[in-house]
C-alpha cells in the first residue's frame, strides 16, 4: 500500500480508501465487517462514511467492526446533507453540527474521528460560524482535521480565507465526484485546491460502475448494480459515459488489467488526489480495486486516457449533491 498526505496536513492516508455508502444497504452487515477487516489486513486505513448512509447503519457498522482495531483506521465521517425534514434537521450550523458529531460519535464506538467533513455547502448558515464550531471541535480533542465536500470552488476559497483571517482551522480536504467521465474539478476547484494545499478525495471514482465496462446500455444493466437497486442511478447512464466505459475496458484488457483498477490508478496519478475512496459490496470486490495500487502506467497509456476522457472535462459534474 502507499501512503500520502492528506492536503499539506500531516495526516497521511493509503492511496485507496474505503467507501462505505452501502453498508447497512446493498451489503448486509457480515458483509460488510469481512470488507472492513480485509481492507485493514491489506493496508487500507481511510474509511469515509456520514451520519447519513444507510440511515446511519452504516457508521454503525463500522464502529462494531472496528472493536479492537481503531487504532488501524483513519476515520472519516460527514454532516450536513438533511437526516430528517425538520427545520433542524439539515446544514452546518453550530446547533446540527454539535448534535450530528456527538451522535456519529457514539455510532461509530469512538471518542474522535480523525477528518470531519461537511457535507456540502449550507447557504443559510455563515461560513464563520461553521468554521468556529469546527474550530471547538478539534479543540475538544473530539476531532482531528477538517474537510469539506460539494463545495464550489468560490465557496471553499471563501472559507479559506475565513479562516486565515480569523486563525481557525483550515480545510484540509476536498471530497468531490472526479473520475475519467467526469474531469469537471479540473476547471476550477483542482486549480485551487493546488494553490491552498488542499487534499482531493474523489468520489464515484468508478462513475457509479459505468467505468468497470459491466454497462453495455441503460436498459441492460446487471443484477447488482447500482442501476437496479438504485433507479434513481439511471439517469447518469448516458450513451456517451457507456461507450468510453467501453473503451476503458478494451485499453485495461490490453493492459492485463481491468477497467475498475485502471481508473483507479488513472485517479491516483493526479498529483493532487490524496486517497481514492471506492466502495463495495464484497471482499472479492475489495480485492480487485486493489490491484489498482500495483498497475504500473506508463506515459502513453496516461496520455491516450486523457485523450479519450477530455470531452467529460466540459458540462455538468457528474454528481454533485446540495441542499435545496
Amino acid at each position: 500500500m502507499q501512503y500520502r498526505r492528506l492536503g499539506n496536513s500531516g495526516l497521511k492516508v493509503s492511496a485507496l480508501g474505503l467507501g462505505t455508502n452501502a453498508f447497512g444497504k446493498r451489503a448486509d452487515e457480515e458483509t460488510s465487517r469481512a470488507i472492513i477487516h480485509y481492507a485493514l489486513d491489506n493496508g487500507v486505513t481511510f474509511l469515509d462514511t456520514a451520519n447519513i448512509y444507510a440511515g446511519t447503519e452504516s457508521e454503525r457498522i463500522i464502529g462494531a467492526a472496528l472493536k479492537g482495531r481503531r487504532h488501524e483506521a483513519v476515520l472519516a465521517t460527514k454532516a450536513g446533507l438533511p437526516t430528517g425534514s425538520g427545520p433542524y434537521e439539515r446544514g452546518s450550523s453550530r446547533n446540527h453540527l454539535t448534535r450530528e458529531l456527538e451522535q456519529s460519535l457514539k455510532r461509530l464506538g469512538t471518542d474522535y474521528v480523525d477528518l470531519y467533513q461537511i457535507h456540502t455547502f449550507d447557504p443559510e448558515t455563515p461560513l464563520e460560524e461553521t468554521l468556529r464550531t469546527l474550530q471547538d471541535m478539534v479543540q475538544s480533542g473530539k476531532v482531528r482535521y477538517i474537510g469539506a465536500s460539494n463545495y464550489y470552488a468560490w465557496e471553499l476559497m471563501k472559507a479559506v480565507g475565513i479562516s486565515d483571517k480569523l486563525g481557525l482551522e483550515r480545510f484540509i480536504s476536498m471530497q468531490t465526484s472526479y473520475s475519467l467521465a467526469d474531469r469537471t474539478p479540473e476547471r476550477e476547484l483542482i486549480p485551487m485546491c493546488s494553490d491552498q494545499g488542499i487534499g482531493i478525495i474523489p468520489y464515484f471514482p468508478l462513475a457509479g460502475g459505468i467505468l468497470t465496462g459491466k454497462y453495455s446500455s441503460a436498459q441492460k444493466a446487471p443484477e447488482d448494480s447500482r442501476a437496479i437497486t438504485d433507479p434513481n442511478f439511471k439517469r447518469f447512464l448516458s450513451h456517451d459515459r457507456i461507450t468510453f466505459g467501453r473503451q476503458v475496458e478494451q485499453i485495461a484488457s490490453d493492459l492485463g488489467s481491468t477497467a475498475s483498477a485502471l481508473s483507479l490508478a488513472w485517479l491516483m496519478h493526479q498529483p493532487l488526489v490524496s486517497t481514492v475512496i471506492v466502495g463495495g459490496i464484497s471482499v472479492e470486490q475489495l480485492k480487485v480495486n486493489l490491484s489498482s495500487i500495483s498497475l504500473d502506467l506508463d506515459w502513453t497509456t496516461l496520455a491516450k486516457l486523457d485523450e479519450l476522457s477530455e470531452p467529460f472535462r466540459s458540462g455538468d459534474p457528474f454528481a454533485i449533491y446540495r441542499l435545496n
